[in-house]
């Protein structure tokens, strides 16, 4: 099961106590999934979505507030890995413009104009309790997250850009920076951030979501924090290595030319170190010696042999 699946499970668990913010939700999926179609006696309301939770939460909110029941039905999908649609329909003219009316998505019911998607009344949203009810609405008609674990995305798809605006509103309300962009025919309201996704996680009531998005979050940074360590050590060891394999160089091109004897003691134990213990760190090299000497003093005399090469490379 996706993330996006489970905390719309998770979601439709929660026990809507409250009548406003029960409209609040229920005309946020409504805006999010439905369509109005017109008929030879009539209009038909009718609502789709592909999870379960959603469509029994669509079934029991209608039930609850205006006492009428839907009608269910069941189709399968062969190209969506074989996932289930499920549309739910209103089809008594006189209970879909109840529903509507009650919802404020129309005024005046002797219209024959019945659209659904830019007009949201502000009363149903007054409250803080109802705009997050709206939010988590939104989310379960036309929202999904991508799974954390490979990055984090979070979006909602509509049709109609006065929506897309009307939800950015309400999200920048309590903080979040939304973003939108068109997608063909879709409006898209996104983020990115996973600091906001958790915000928002936390805004509609999907706590164990949130517990599991911090607990990817956390994995996620220690493993970059390992790779960043592992990278970093990695890097050191390829410069250490590089710079023996040169020293080494240097030194056997002294051996070979005028000889170790003839430099100063100095130099001439560092050098005869180096080649015995090829892949000691500077460090390493310093405490072999007799005196025993510092990091800097090691690389001094190693850069000092360094020009003692440089100067055979060129008279040769």
């Amino acid at each position: 099961m996706s993330f996006s699946s489970k905390t719309k499970n998770e979601l439709c668990r929660i026990k809507q106590d409250s009548i406003c913010c029960a409209k609040a939700e229920l005309v946020a999926i409504l805006l999010f999934t439905s369509t109005i179609k017109k008929r030879d006696n009539g209009i038909l309301l009718k609502m789709n979505t592909e999870n379960p939770s959603v469509a029994r939460r669509i079934f029991n909110l209608v039930k609850r507030l205006f006492n009428i029941h839907t009608i269910v039905k069941i189709r399968r999908n062969k190209s969506q890995k074989h996932m289930n649609s499920y549309s739910l329909y209103i089809e008594d003219k006189e209970s879909v413009i109840k529903v509507l009316e009650g919802l404020k998505l129309i005024s005046n019911h002797k219209t024959e104009m019945f659209k659904i998607g830019y007009m949201l009344n502000d009363d149903l949203i007054a409250s803080e309790c109802c705009k997050k009810a709206f939010i988590r609405g939104a989310f379960l008609g036309g929202g999904s997250i991508i799974n954390p674990e490979k990055t984090y995305h979070f979006e909602f798809v509509t049709h109609y850009p006065k929506l897309g605006e009307e939800l950015c509103t309400v999200l920048n309300e309590f903080g979040l920076h939304s973003r939108t962009i068109k997608r063909k025919t879709n409006h898209v309201i996104y983020f990115k951030g996973s600091e906001y996704i958790a915000d928002l996680l936390n805004i509609i009531g999907a706590h164990k979501s949130l517990l599991e998005l911090e607990n990817i979050r956390i994995m996620k940074e220690m493993r970059n924090n390992v790779n960043r360590i592992v990278n970093c050590e990695t890097a050191n060891l390829e410069k250490t290595v590089d710079a023996s394999i040169r020293q080494m160089k240097n030194i056997e091109l002294i051996q070979k030319t005028i000889g170790l004897r003839k430099l100063p003691k100095s130099l001439r134990d560092v050098a005869v170190t180096r080649l015995e213990y090829k892949e000691a760190s500077l460090k390493e090299l310093g405490e072999m010696l007799e005196p025993p000497v510092g990091k800097s003093g090691v690389n001094h005399r190693l850069r000092k042999l360094q020009k003692i090469a440089d100067k055979i490379r060129e008279e040769t």
